[in-house]
C-alpha cells in the first residue's frame, strides 16, 4: 500500500520511461536547535486580532518545536501568566517585553527589543 500512495507523490512530473521507480526523499525533518548563545530573538508587542489586547511576541527561534515549547514554559512561568506557540512564535499574554528580553539574556539568548 505504500508504494501506491499517490499523495506523497503531488508535483512529481510524470515520466514515459518504463524502468522509473519513484523515489521519495528521506530527509530528517526536525531541525537541529542552534545553542542559546547564537539564537537571536527579537521580542515585540502585537495587538493586532486580538480584541485589543496585548500580547508579548518572541520570534526567530531556530530549533525543534520541543526546544520552542520548553522555552515557552519558562517564560510563561517566569512572567506567572498564559501564553501560546503560533506559527515558531512564542505569544506571552499582556505587555512583558523588559522581563522577556531579561529572562532571555539570563538563559543565554541574545533578545532584541522589537517594537
Amino acid at each position: 500500500m505504500a508504494e501506491n500512495d499517490w499523495k506523497s507523490r503531488l508535483g512529481v512530473v510524470y515520466s514515459t520511461n518504463p524502468d522509473f521507480g519513484y523515489q521519495a526523499e528521506e530527509g530528517d525533518m526536525t531541525r537541529d536547535t542552534l545553542p542559546p548563545e547564537k539564537q537571536r530573538l527579537i521580542v515585540s508587542i502585537d495587538r493586532k486580532h486580538r480584541a485589543g489586547k496585548q500580547v508579548t511576541l518572541v520570534s526567530g527561534f531556530v530549533g525543534s518545536e520541543d526546544d520552542l515549547s520548553s522555552l515557552a514554559k519558562i517564560l510563561k512561568s517566569k512572567c506567572g501568566v498564559g501564553g501560546s506557540l503560533k506559527d515558531g512564535e512564542v505569544l506571552i499574554q499582556g505587555d512583558f517585553r523588559d522581563r522577556v528580553i531579561s529572562i532571555l539574556q539570563t538563559l543565554g539568548y541574545k533578545a532584541k527589543r522589537g517594537n
